[in-house]
């Protein structure tokens, strides 16, 4: 386990900036980032954020999105040490108030309206069609570490939407098909005095937009497709575009959307749990993750 470098990160991002010294304030710390308000001698203040793989190239969306018109806090300095990124940003201050649902649409279409850009890795169809298989990989390495062993049915549902995911994945590319922030959650859209920020791109792709559409309610609760077909429902009335409620893979909009990102999100969960977390502790809180998980995916993908 490499120590986290914060420290060391923060030294060269204050030579970077000009600056002496700084007072840190932890926000929200865990294993794989950190957040921290950090105070100058000036009475400045910004924020420190840092984290490692596959976290590390969250300066480089976020430059991206700024230069093409998304509204994201300003990266002042970026810098990398040891497979860990450190940024210093923009401090946007307290919210004025939490985000509801019209914040969320404004803003999705907003996103999703951006050119596509290059260095964003990228989810298509055939990716989308691939992740039950990558997730029986991760399944395949976890067993060969002699964890997840009484998982047989995580093993059975995921060869059962195997099987359906050609049919289930077609649609990938309708329209919204772009930028994905993949965080896209009310805790990630900063509403200020001076309007709006989304934050938290360390994990944005190219892809169906309706994927954070889908993430935007939460995967604590069960899915709620009802809700969410009023929620897509009022990003075509702010200006999304009418795609968004087209049906795809022989299912509602709705339901192909829920489905599809809890698949993307058992498959990120497994990978969690064997690359970059690699804990055997946190493997009964992920295993129970992914059967709640897979069990609304073959609901919600009819399989």
């Amino acid at each position: 386990m490499t120590t986290n470098p914060s420290a060391e990160l923060l030294d060269n991002l204050l030579t970077a900036t000009g600056q002496t010294t700084a007072v840190r304030e932890e926000v929200r710390v865990w294993s794989m980032s950190g957040v921290e308000r950090v105070a100058f001698a000036d009475g400045s203040t910004a924020i420190f954020k840092y984290a490692k793989k596959p976290f590390d190239s969250e300066d480089q969306a976020l430059r991206l999105a700024r230069t093409l018109g998304v509204p994201v806090p300003q990266v002042h300095a970026s810098a990398v040490l040891d497979g860990w990124l450190g940024m210093l940003l923009e401090d946007l201050g307290p919210s004025a108030r939490e985000a509801d649902d019209l914040d969320g649409v404004a803003a999705a279409v907003v996103l999703h309206g951006t050119r596509t850009a290059p260095p964003l890795p990228v989810l298509d169809q055939e990716q989308l069609r691939t992740l039950p298989a990558r997730a029986l990989e991760h399944l395949g390495r976890l067993r060969k570490a002699d964890r997840w062993q009484d998982a047989n049915d995580v093993e059975d549902a995921l060869d059962r939407i195997a099987q359906a995911a050609e049919a289930r994945s077609a649609g990938a590319a309708l329209e919204p098909f772009g930028w994905v922030h993949s965080e896209f959650h009310p805790t990630s859209l900063h509403i200020g005095e001076r309007g709006w920020r989304l934050l938290d791109f360390a994990r944005a792709f190219t892809g169906p937009g309706l994927l954070d559409l889908a993430s935007w309610h939460g995967t604590i609760d069960p899915p709620h497709p009802v809700r969410l077909r009023a929620f897509l429902e009022q990003y075509v009335t702010a200006g999304g575009t009418p795609d968004a409620l087209a049906r795809r893979g022989g299912l509602t909009a709705e339901h192909w959307a829920l489905g599809w990102h809890r698949m993307w999100a058992v498959e990120w969960f497994m990978e969690q749990s064997i690359r970059w977390i690699n804990d055997p502790a946190t493997d009964p809180a992920y295993i129970k993750a992914v059967r709640r998980h897979l069990t609304d995916v073959l609901h919600l993908l009819e399989i």
